[in-house]
């Protein structure tokens, strides 16, 4: 179980899987399970990350927050030799949270990160990067992000589980500028190319740059904040990408949420419970 004590670097990570990308390739994933202790919380880097995703400055992290803390731990784990996809091309397309209490600025956080769960997917194959986040001990906070890795079809593999909202009427309607990308990237490390810029978005296939999945599912929770409890667990499921820029339009019903496209089509589908 290797231990880290510092953040790994994300540019040299991100230069590592452009140059290794091409030559991966496996059916197997590695267990290796990176941890890192004695993270403390920097209250301007905190500021800046409720800032873009549109909560108040508060003692209580957004529920999101450690996801950001622990990405460097997932991308290495991505970039590792034993790990079998090209870190370039993974498609986000589901992510849970399940908070036990409100994590505070004041607390001193443990992370440990793992990947597991190769399976079918209906495009191809699909896995989990498994983030555990402890404060004396106690596992507080779980991340499971479900990634894609596009290939061959299998049709016979089950097919989402959340039963999204229609557009409907809308609760809010978000401007989102072509910068939001590079903004987001700033707090949160994640630095890939589909996200930064219209150029290297369409050397993806991407028409525009589009928004981060994680920076969606915060803009959502942010909507409820002063209404969840301190205990619960969010699902959501990534559809359509959010190109930039645009206007986004949020649907909530009860504990059920959506970001939806001007036309209606879902970007995200999300539930609380």
């Amino acid at each position: 179980m290797p231990e880290l004590t510092s953040a790994p670097n994300l540019s040299s990570l991100y230069l590592r899987a452009v140059v290794s990308g091409p030559s991966r390739s496996g059916s197997t994933l590695p267990d290796t399970e990176y941890v890192r202790r004695g993270i403390a919380i920097d209250r301007d880097h905190l500021a800046e990350y409720d800032l873009v995703c549109g909560f108040g400055l508060r003692d209580e992290l957004p529920m999101t927050y450690p996801h950001v803390l622990s990405f460097g731990m997932s991308v290495q784990l991505m970039t590792d030799p034993g790990f079998p996809f090209p870190l370039v091309g993974l498609v986000h397309v589901a992510n849970s949270i399940e908070q036990r209490r409100a994590l505070r600025v004041t607390d001193e956080l443990t992370q440990r990160v793992r990947v597991t769960g190769l399976r079918p997917h209906p495009k191809g194959r699909q896995f989990d990067v498994v983030t555990e986040t402890s404060v004396d001990d106690e596992v507080v906070w779980t991340e499971v992000s479900t990634y894609l890795r596009r290939g061959k079809p299998d049709e016979s593999a089950p097919r989402q589980e959340i039963d999204g909202l229609d557009a409907g009427e809308p609760t809010a309607s978000w401007r989102l500028g072509g910068d939001l990308g590079r903004r987001y990237a700033a707090v949160s490390g994640d630095r890939n190319p589909i996200h930064l810029h219209p150029l290297t978005a369409k050397a993806f296939g991407f028409p525009r740059a589009i928004a981060h999945g994680m920076w969606s599912k915060a803009r959502c929770l942010a909507a409820f904040e002063g209404r969840l409890p301190e205990a619960c667990r969010v699902d959501v499921e990534f559809r359509k990408p959010v190109l930039l820029p645009s206007t986004a339009y949020f649907t909530e019903r009860g504990r059920d949420f959506a970001l939806h496209s001007r036309s209606g089509k879902p970007h995200l589908f999300g539930r609380i419970s």
